[in-house]
């Protein structure tokens, strides 16, 4: 059954994958979005071959291979010396064997084209400036309650059910789960560099991932090769509720202060950087109930040791579109709940995992460096093929 009206809360990178796709299945969609505008804070993110597959079979691959930067590969040193730990093995033989590349991109560049694709299709309707204060749910449908100008105009809409694309923080999430945030001790720190003017041995295509005892970093070209995006990952003692708040980069410097010179040279470029403090919470059990149904962050925050935050959100909006082909509402939601949580929970966990592997000391970080060096780089890629191999059919 097709031609639902869909209302769509948030119009992040998850909210406009599925709007896209569901108005490519025949739904009509209304997408909701609290700012008026669509400026993009957090630097670069990671698109690897189950994100990138999703969209370019949504028509955005010559706009994604504008935009995008697709690495030959990782290499992986250590922070302090610089030594070569390993590499992950990417480009076109990685793409050959997903059947789609693996890309980084600025997240304005991504915003961007996801906006022009939505905005070129009829049965995509936009609201911004809007912010959704209530939420009724009935039989048939759901009512929801929208203001502007803080509160000097009020509007309602209805639907037939409604998606929260709301993010980390969702409001829609409390009707189905009210689990709180956890701070996790750890916050990243983001800025971009003009490419020019990092360390020459720094300026190539291959992403860098610098691995060091409770922390790392990770940079890579993105704005069509023209900046450096670089992310350092640190404790923290305590969390910040805001996002993308300043932080000072004599700070950073100092909690990196053993780093290798070359890379302590690209650390010192930044003027200013962003910190957002990393948070966690179980994914929402269910993630869709009745006629509401949550994606990306709103339903499943992960932590960033994996590079799969954006990736699932992609991923969500292609099985909801899936799983809305046929049956009532109740149950295609109930359905799209059951695919998506084991993967959620596999991919939640291995990305926490990571995070313990990037960041280990001792015995672990022997362990992790000599795994790494008898895998190779090609072998290295293969331990995610469960991951970068899935696809919206099933197949892997």
């Amino acid at each position: 059954m097709t031609d639902r009206s869909i209302a769509i809360v948030g119009a992040g990178i998850g909210g406009l994958t599925a709007a896209l796709a569901l108005d490519a299945a025949g739904h009509r969609v209304t997408l909701v979005e609290r700012r008026t505008g669509f400026s993009e804070v957090g630097a670069g993110l990671q698109l690897s071959p189950n994100a990138s597959r999703v969209l370019i079979e949504l028509g955005l691959g010559s706009a994604l291979r504008r935009a995008a930067n697709a690495p030959p590969g990782v290499a992986i040193r250590d922070l302090s010396s610089a030594r070569p730990l390993g590499g992950v093995q990417l480009g076109p033989p990685f793409k050959e064997r997903f059947g789609a590349p693996y890309y980084v991109i600025h997240r304005a560049d991504l915003q961007t084209l996801l906006l022009d694709a939505v905005r070129a299709r009829a049965g995509i309707r936009l609201m911004v400036g809007r912010e959704v204060t209530g939420l009724a749910e009935t039989e048939t449908g759901v009512r929801l309650t929208l203001e502007s100008g803080h509160g000097a105009r009020t509007d309602t809409l209805e639907a037939d059910l409604v998606v929260g694309a709301d993010g980390v923080r969702s409001r829609l999430r409390e009707h189905l789960d009210a689990k709180p945030l956890r701070h996790c001790g750890q916050a990243a720190w983001r800025a971009m560099v003009p490419r020019e003017a990092a360390p020459e041995e720094l300026q190539g295509d291959e992403t860098g991932l610098w691995l060091g005892g409770g922390h790392h970093v990770v940079h890579y070209p993105v704005s069509r090769g023209q900046q450096i995006n670089i992310v350092a990952v640190i404790p923290e003692k305590f969390g910040g509720e805001g996002w993308g708040q300043l932080g000072e980069p004599a700070v950073l410097r100092a909690r990196l202060h053993q780093a290798a010179p070359v890379l302590a040279a690209l650390l010192a470029i930044p003027d200013s950087w962003l910190v957002w403090s990393l948070v966690d919470r179980p994914a929402a059990r269910p993630m869709a109930r009745g006629r509401i149904a949550l994606i990306g962050d709103a339903a499943h925050p992960i932590l960033p040791f994996l590079a799969q935050g954006a990736a699932l959100a992609i991923e969500d909006g292609a099985m909801l579109a899936r799983a809305l082909v046929q049956g009532e509402v109740p149950a295609a939601l109930d359905a799209y709940a059951r695919l998506r949580s084991g993967r959620v929970r596999k991919v939640r966990e291995a990305a926490r995992a990571n995070g313990r592997t990037y960041h280990a000391g001792g015995l672990m970080r022997f362990a992790r460096n000599t795994v790494m060096r008898r895998l190779g780089p090609a072998r290295m890629s293969e331990r995610y093929a469960w991951l970068y191999g899935w696809s919206p059919d099933g197949t892997a």
